[in-house]
């Protein structure tokens, strides 16, 4: 018997949980994207990064909180306009209409009464980190999926006759030392319970005893791994329940491991199990800003980001061989590259490449709105012969990227920036 726990509206309720004036109220937390970072100005920029998961981003913080009026407030031609998303919503505002990823001002249209919290993701990881050791504590085996949902295995743990009472007495002991609801789902499979959870919202318990008959009239759409391609996909072939990929085995095979791998996952035959502390497969980071059409200040940009890149990376002693690179433009103009680079991992290194990879892509002709960066393929998962003609250079580039990366831990990760960060 496999346990999924989900936090109900997590930002919401971990704001309820240190405000409880905002209980019973719509509520929505949101905001833009972090631009501390690239500030030219120290604001002692530090990482929170001690959630596992494979959906958990780490988060870069400052000891200075921004007000409301920072946060969401432009002036655009001497007018005051409401700028962020919805990042999530309470139950209360969504019955408005409010919808995750719905822009604030559209929201406050639809829920003039909402009240609007900027995000604390520093305060969601702290909390995130304390119930998943609570959890821990309870269950043997647990696996943190993402910053509000969390699988465990009961087997040999609990028996399945009682694994429904252990459930509801697990989700009031996290309601009341956390002052936190949360939602489960039990089934003998584990993406079968994470889909059972959601016919327990909000704070319910839900078993599966027949998967067979659990899943026959469910649409595709709300299994966890199909997403909108692949919706169409099975659309035009004219699966729409999922009871119906039973006797479409034949096609899911044809797609190779991860076609097998889902239907596995759909009928409940999967038999993956809990995965305490999965390792992390890559680094990435992120950043949405107003368009802007300098392209030194982009590259600018890019190397800030690299820096962040950087700390992560030397802090997980890895060694990434693949970097990424994409930058979105305004009318939807997207490019990106990857590059290989078997060579010891540094911040010296690092950034020279990305400079090389921004002016083989970058335009010129249109103003960027979006960077992603991203570095995978570490070494102590996809051994790579290194290249030994850079090695002596490489090695002190990366005892040097050591160093700094202790002054960082102390002082802030701005401490120390390159010249083309400035």
């Amino acid at each position: 018997m496999f346990i999924h726990i989900d936090i109900d509206s997590f930002f919401v309720s971990a704001e309820r949980s240190a405000n409880s004036s905002l209980k019973g109220k719509p509520v929505a937390v949101g905001g833009r994207s972090n631009l501390e970072i690239f500030s030219r100005k120290r604001n002692h920029i530090r990482l929170m990064d001690d959630n596992s998961g494979a959906f958990v981003a780490p988060v870069f913080y400052s000891d200075y909180d921004k007000s409301f009026k920072e946060k969401f407030i432009d002036i655009v031609d001497g007018r005051e306009k409401i700028r962020g998303i919805v990042t999530t919503s309470s139950y209360e505002a969504r019955a408005f209409g409010v919808k995750t990823a719905m822009p604030i001002a559209q929201a406050l249209q639809l829920c003039p009464q909402m009240i609007v919290v900027p995000s604390h993701y520093l305060l969601y990881h702290k909390l995130s980190h304390t119930i998943h050791a609570f959890i821990s504590s309870q269950i043997p085996s647990v696996e943190q999926f993402s910053i509000d949902e969390f699988f465990g295995d009961l087997s040999g743990w609990v028996g399945d006759a009682e694994a429904v009472e252990f459930s509801k007495k697990l989700q009031e002991e996290i309601n009341s030392q956390f002052d936190i609801p949360v939602s489960i789902g039990l089934a003998s499979s584990k993406w079968i319970a994470k889909l059972a959870t959601e016919f327990a919202k909000p704070y319910g318990v839900y078993k599966v005893e027949d998967t067979k008959l659990f899943i026959n009239d469910i649409p595709i759409s709300k299994f966890p791994g199909i997403g909108r391609r692949l919706q169409e996909k099975l659309h035009s072939r004219g699966i729409k329940k999922l009871g119906e990929i039973e006797k479409h085995r034949q096609l899911f095979e044809s797609w190779g491991k991860s076609g097998k791998q889902l239907f596995h996952r759909i009928l409940g035959s999967s038999t993956e199990g809990i995965n305490p502390k999965e390792s992390r497969k890559s680094v990435g980071i992120s950043r949405t800003f107003d368009p802007i059409d300098d392209p030194d200040e982009i590259r600018r940009r890019v190397m800030v980001m690299a820096r962040h890149i950087c700390y992560i990376v030397i802090g997980l002693e890895a060694n990434p061989t693949l970097y990424y690179l994409k930058i979105n433009y305004q009318y939807g103009v997207k490019v990106k590259l990857s590059q290989r680079t078997d060579r010891i991992f540094s911040e010296k290194l690092y950034k020279e490449i990305l400079a090389e990879m921004f002016s083989t892509v970058a335009r010129t002709d249109l103003a960027t709105i979006k960077l992603t960066l991203n570095v995978s393929d570490f070494t102590t998962q996809h051994p790579r012969t290194l290249s030994l003609l850079d090695l002596d250079n490489d090695l002190e580039a990366h005892k040097l990227s050591e160093k700094i990366h202790e002054l960082r831990g102390k002082f802030g990760l701005d401490v120390i920036r390159t010249a083309n960060e400035l």
